[in-house]
């Protein structure tokens, strides 16, 4: 499915929404105004491979240590701020996106403060609804559910947009899969804005990979979501890895390899694990689109090598390396992966 056509913003130099690539981002968990442990961070997700990264601000001193961690980063940097609309109108002045929750901020001369402030310097708002934190008077009427989700969406977006401010993202997120799925699919028909897709509170390493790929994978499928944060409990670089591989596997980025291996089984006729293991860990650098295939053995690897750009097919004691289909070579078990290695970067190169 196509994606949902949503407006263009820009976050610093990143463009999320319209035809934009789908980014991912993160979170620091320092206190942001530890400015030295928030820059490593902030640099860590930059080598990692992060679009942009979100600080939370909830002090006074947080938000007046942005200007010094903007001067040291490339990254986009985006404030989390709830109630204080003091600390939105000082994190204007140093940040490329506000994330906040209108209806949290106070009456509407304090809404009114935080666009004016982000009309000035061109910045957009994200709009938060998390499902842990409606609105009463939402929440009495709807309870707890994607609906009561959506409202308060709908509620936000309009008193943004009674303000003449639509450079805006949402995002809709819940710790339980399927309330944030539905609240996505709900909301995404009736606004034009771009979506930040995630399930929060997602978990461990495990639990939030496999959350986070059942509902923000479903999302993007459905052609819905502009840009994407795994949230996992204290976990930077994988955040950003997970985040990638699910738009990679929705078939929403053709960037980099794609590894084909076959399930451990009794026919196998080598150590495939420590190969695909290799291949894996020194191929991560590749952004060429690739396919990539390594088989255990003759009963797939030759079905699967033909539709490889690059292939290894198994056999007992050696194998062939084969390109496009075609054998290049048949050499002995341990000199197979150093010479797929050179063939992967040599279409690598030919991709480029």
């Amino acid at each position: 499915m196509e994606r949902y056509p949503t407006k263009k913003i820009y976050v610093g130099g990143v463009a999320v929404g319209g035809d934009a690539p789908i980014s991912v981002q993160s979170m620091t968990y320092s206190k942001t105004a530890d400015v030295e442990a928030t820059v490593e961070q902030i640099k860590r997700l930059h080598f990692a491979g992060a679009d942009m990264v979100r600080v939370a601000v909830p002090e006074m001193e947080d938000a007046l240590a942005l200007k010094e961690i903007k001067r040291r980063i490339s990254l986009p940097l985006i404030a989390d701020i709830h109630f204080n609309y003091k600390l939105a109108l000082i994190a204007s002045q140093s940040v490329d996106c506000i994330r906040i929750n209108p209806g949290n901020i106070g009456d509407k001369g304090r809404i009114k403060e935080v666009v004016k402030a982000c009309k000035e310097r061109g910045i957009p708002i994200r709009i938060g609804v998390n499902a842990g934190s409606l609105e009463k008077n939402i929440e009495s009427r709807y309870g707890a559910t994607s609906e009561a989700m959506v409202q308060s969406a709908l509620y936000h977006i309009k008193l943004l947009e009674d303000l003449d401010f639509t450079d805006i993202k949402v995002s809709l997120k819940a710790s339980d899969v399927k309330r944030t799925v539905d609240a996505y699919r709900k909301l995404r028909p009736l606004v034009e804005y771009p979506f930040h897709l995630g399930v929060t509170e997602a978990g461990t390493v495990f639990h939030a990979t496999i959350k986070s790929a059942i509902g923000i994978g479903s999302l993007l499928l459905d052609g819905i979501g502009d840009t994407v944060r795994v949230s996992i409990t204290g976990e930077l670089e994988k955040e950003i890895e997970v985040g990638r591989a699910i738009i990679k596997d929705a078939g929403r980025s053709n960037e980099g390899v794609n590894i084909i291996s076959c399930p451990t089984c009794g026919r196998i006729e080598a150590d495939l694990v420590k190969a695909v293991a290799e291949v894996e860990e020194r191929t991560k650098h590749i952004k060429s689109p690739l396919n990539i295939s390594v088989m255990g053995c003759v009963v797939n690897a030759i079905g699967e090598a033909k539709e490889a750009d690059v292939a290894i097919a198994y056999g007992k004691g050696s194998g062939l390396i084969m390109v496009k289909g075609e054998v290049v070579a048949k050499l002995s078990e341990e000199k197979l992966v150093e010479r797929f290695i050179e063939e992967v970067e040599k279409a690598a190169k030919e991709e480029e």
